[in-house]
């Protein structure tokens, strides 16, 4: 449990350090340097012990963001079972949970997590292509993860479909949309952030495999040319409206619930995610 500067939430909590996930486009993977493992990003993980937890109620009304830097319920979770050993010294504290990732082990838990308050689970999900995924993530196939986004759904838990990131030209982000609609409550948008050192390894990917969009991604990210990103909102701004989506910029404020169409976020920039807009989409 380590007090959070992410406005999302209180704690940010990481169960291991490293992920096997190993995505090519991994933000978090600057973690590496604080590691002395040599090996790359994405093949080394590290187990994290803590003493158990004596005072939860401590931790009443406020939230905790699991999985801002490693994926908790990465494939070793199944065997060392960290994450469902904090939940468990968790529960019945008054402690409110996010989950971020791209497994579908999450199922696993999903009787401890609905004791939680307005549990959220969220999994990422940036291109319904398996080939495409394949590619840039060793995680589970998209369609385990909609499935489990599915169960949770039914099972009265908060879902969002993280729409991230958007690889511009390469993901479609209105049929992601439509393909999850009816068992998330909550769509987020983020864009391809390329401040990290895989930044020429993507480059080099797309160069490779879609060298028709060589130019598109100089000016976004040479340029830094936000015209890609604008028509890209108008364009689902219109999209929402003919789908009977709310579709939210900045500090608006609408609650999804149960049984009613998802709300549709915008936060593409991250640099200008604001304590406001998050504070918005938690009320969503």
């Amino acid at each position: 449990m380590t007090k959070s500067n992410l406005p999302v939430a209180d704690f940010s909590v990481n169960t291991y350090v490293g992920c096997a996930h190993a995505c090519k486009y991994c933000y978090a993977s600057f973690m590496k340097r604080f590691t002395n493992h040599p090996e790359p990003w994405g093949d080394f993980i590290d187990v994290t012990l803590w003493p158990d937890i004596k005072n939860a109620k401590r931790y009443v009304g406020k939230e905790a963001f699991l999985g801002s830097v490693t994926d908790c319920y990465q494939p070793c979770e199944a065997k060392y079972k960290r994450t469902r050993a904090l939940l468990e010294q968790l529960q019945g504290s008054g402690i409110r949970i996010s989950i971020a990732t791209k497994s579908d082990l999450v199922l696993r838990d999903i009787d401890l997590i609905k004791t939680f308050p307005n549990a959220r689970v969220s999994w990422s999900i940036n291109t319904l292509d398996e080939d495409f995924r394949r590619e840039m993530d060793r995680g589970v196939s998209i369609e385990r993860r909609l499935e489990a986004m599915r169960q949770f759904y039914e099972a009265g838990v908060q879902t969002t479909c993280f729409i991230s990131p958007i690889f511009p030209g390469i993901t479609d982000v209105e049929a992601i949309i439509r393909r999850a609609r009816g068992f998330c409550n909550l769509v987020w948008l983020e864009n391809l952030n390329l401040r990290g050192d895989y930044r020429g390894r993507i480059l080099d990917w797309v160069h490779e495999h879609h060298p028709h969009l060589d130019s598109l991604y100089r000016d976004i990210y040479t340029r830094r040319d936000r015209t890609y990103w604008s028509e890209l909102d108008a364009d689902l701004r219109h999209f929402c409206t003919d789908e009977g989506l709310p579709y939210l910029r900045n500090d608006d404020t609408q609650r999804a619930r149960h049984g009613e169409p998802p709300v549709v976020v915008n936060y593409f920039y991250h640099e200008e995610i604001t304590p406001e807009v998050l504070r918005a989409s938690r009320r969503c």
